[in-house]
């Protein structure tokens, strides 16, 4: 169901509560008050199937009786949105037929029956003619896609609705589904991708069902850190006008942004600590915390690095705020890793920066390539003279 009024919508907001409850940072005490509002918010909303699952998972305790009640008061309703469709075929026009439709695939998006719920939105989706229609239909698809995160149905939703928009379709909703896109590229780490189509929405952003405008601020600038070069950060964000009027509301995030662009390194890494969490908690970023953060001291230490031909490794280490056994184990694991161009010299204690020259570079890949091609060459033609 879309988010009324620019609010949240209400099932993701109770997906995030759900994440929190499975998470060992939460403090017991938060827990005892999450799950006291899951329970209520299932009850109230009459989740039975969400209710069972979440029981069989050991998330919540069964009540027997709640759920009893839950379950009558389903059965009650399906009845009466049943004796609505049974009506609207016989007495009423196409437009009534359609609307009960969508009407029973509301509830079942409402009691948490995914299933039942992808199975009438297609019955649904047989009785709808405009584009507008289907794409707002295409949409609860991909809500019900992101509170169960099963990319493999927002994958086949996204193209779908790219389709649709080959037959016509509103600008307002183009852009809402590149939000939708952007959240799926985030969240399957295709951080490039989801910056580029973040940066697109920000002035257009009317996707409140999805997160609050802070949080898209907050999605924004974190996959733009570690996607654009420093030109296209200044440009495209730290002197964005939509970025500046809000950044300030989320707890470290502009001294995230500028101590990085400014080279105030040790007030980075302060706001980055404190930005950790953030983005620990947060159900789209935390199974990429760890590659998130080895990303952010990439840019971080090829940008100091940059600067200079070569530099002690004490320098670096003063100017980061960090020790330097500290910088040093940290520089020896991304130059392993190919993330840093420069070698260390551990008896003078000075780091040396070996730029890569981009023909060079072109000029080993297409030997290398060469060199492989002419093996597999050579063993099918050993194959052929057998």
């Amino acid at each position: 169901m879309e988010g009324e009024d620019g609010k949240q919508q209400p099932q993701l907001v109770l997906a995030h509560k759900l994440f929190l409850l499975t998470q060992n940072d939460v403090d017991d005490i938060e827990k005892v008050r999450l799950r006291d509002e899951v329970f209520n918010f299932i009850v109230e909303n009459d989740m039975a199937p969400l209710y069972e699952t979440l029981v069989a998972n050991k998330v919540l305790n069964l009540d027997q009786k709640a759920l009893d009640s839950m379950r009558a008061k389903i059965d009650d309703e399906l009845k009466k949105l049943d004796e609505k469709i049974a009506d609207a075929e016989e007495n009423l026009g196409e437009s009534e037929v359609r609307e009960a439709h969508l009407a029973k695939s509301l509830f079942y998006i409402r009691i948490g029956d995914k299933e039942k719920a992808l199975e009438q939105l297609k019955v649904t989706e047989s009785k709808t003619v405009a584009v507008g229609q289907k794409m707002d239909l295409v949409f609860y698809t991909l809500q019900i896609g992101f509170f169960h995160m099963d990319f493999d149905l927002i994958s086949k939703s996204i193209d779908k609705a790219k389709n649709l928009f080959e037959e016509g379709g509103d600008w307002e909703r183009k852009n809402r589904l590149k939000v939708y896109e952007g959240l799926y590229c985030m969240s399957t780490r295709n951080f490039n991708k989801a910056a580029s189509l973040f940066l697109d929405s920000i002035s257009t952003f009317t996707t409140y069902e999805l997160f609050p405008y802070d949080t898209f601020i907050f999605y924004t600038v974190l996959t733009s850190i570690i996607s654009l070069d420093r030109v296209s950060l200044k440009q495209k964000v730290v002197d964005a006008p939509e970025i500046l009027t809000v950044i300030g509301k989320i707890p470290y995030l502009s001294d995230f942004l500028n101590s990085l662009y400014d080279c105030h390194y040790k007030s980075f890494f302060t706001a980055f600590a404190g930005l950790t969490k953030h983005i620990k908690l947060d159900r789209y970023l935390h199974p990429h915390f760890r590659y998130y953060m080895r990303e952010v001291r990439t840019v971080v230490y090829s940008q100091f690095l940059e600067s200079y031909k070569s530099v002690t490794i004490e320098a670096m280490a003063k100017a980061l705020g960090v020790t330097v056994d500290f910088i040093d184990l940290e520089l020896s694991r991304f130059i392993a890793a190919g993330k840093l161009h420069c070698k260390i010299d551990k008896v003078a204690g000075v780091l040396e920066t070996n730029r890569p020259d981009a023909k060079n570079a072109l000029y080993q890949a297409t030997i290398k390539q060469g060199d492989f091609l002419l093996n597999r060459i050579q063993k099918l033609s050993r194959v052929i003279d057998l």
